[in-house]
């Protein structure tokens, strides 16, 4: 049994460059789905861009009892993008390095987007494995996560748990998941170095502060969240919709970021449209 508590929060590596698309798409030499191992037990995956520009970011994290695939892209197509392959390849190297016997996945979402659920299924006549959908009841249920989204919850893998944090505001059934083991914050789309877009003000600003509230007690190595639209330069995007993104900063956020953001909404709280805030850009949907 791999001890998940020991050295808790354990370090990774954040030391990679992203895939972040090609000026020809068609003539991308890039595999489809990039793949990099935070740690031993942890594997952080990016779709490529020239498949789809959202190339949102997946989460692959192994406990003792089963693993957690967090999200499935924004590509239903096994031909272009080959999730369940790559996943099943994925998990039978930890399992060489790791045998045991019934070995389970647990497919799950930050949210119900189109481009975090796509490829659901491809995972859905795979043995041994659960597809939580992407609705509100669908997640409360299996999670029993009751009195959404005021009460927090717990994800047992074996040994490995995450508190799962309700996180509507920019999408009704979003969660939020906090590994114990590595001490990354996996915030999907309500915080990212890229455009942040709020569909309920008063659900986002209640998120932002359940997170701030939670981060004040526990150890949070990175902010991890779903995609990357920002620039090196301080404001400035990439277009929606761009597949080439050369000039892209790192993943990773930290808790102070979230201080910011809850800046941002307070400055912004009487206006509409979209507010620039360095690392990301509050993009009011009302």
């Amino acid at each position: 049994m791999i001890d998940f508590l020991r050295g808790a929060p354990v370090a990774g590596s954040l030391d990679v460059v992203w895939h972040a698309g090609w000026p020809s798409p068609k003539h991308d030499p890039a595999p489809e789905i990039q793949v990099h191992a935070y740690s031993e037990h942890t594997l952080i995956l990016r779709q490529n861009k020239s498949v789809h520009y959202e190339a949102p970011f997946l989460f692959l994290l192994f406990g003792n009892d089963r693993a957690l695939l967090l999200d499935t892209g924004a590509s239903d197509d096994a031909a272009h993008f080959p999730l369940g392959e790559t996943v099943d390849g994925l998990v039978e190297d930890w399992l060489a390095r790791h045998p045991r016997a019934g070995y389970s996945l647990l497919v799950a979402h930050t949210h119900g987007h189109g481009d975090h659920i796509a490829a659901d299924g491809q995972f859905a006549d795979r043995p041994l494995t659960t597809v939580v959908g992407g609705g509100l009841d669908e997640v409360t249920e299996y999670f029993g996560l009751r009195d959404w989204p005021s009460r927090t919850g717990e994800l047992d893998l074996g040994g490995r748990v995450l508190d799962l944090i309700p996180g509507p505001g920019h999408q009704e059934s979003a969660l939020v998941f906090h590994d114990r083991h590595t001490g990354l914050l996996l915030t999907g789309d309500s915080l990212y170095p890229g455009r942040l877009y709020v569909e309920d003000r008063a659900a986002y600003s209640d998120t932002v502060d359940r997170l701030l509230d939670f981060c004040a007690t526990r150890p949070v190595r990175h902010v991890l969240g779903c995609h990357i639209e920002m620039t090196t330069t301080p404001d400035e995007d990439y277009p929606r919709g761009t597949t080439h993104q050369p000039d892209e900063p790192p993943l990773q956020l930290t808790a102070a970021h979230l201080r910011t953001l809850r800046r941002a909404l307070d400055e912004t709280a009487d206006r509409h449209g979209t507010h620039p805030y360095g690392e990301f850009i509050l993009v009011y949907r009302d």
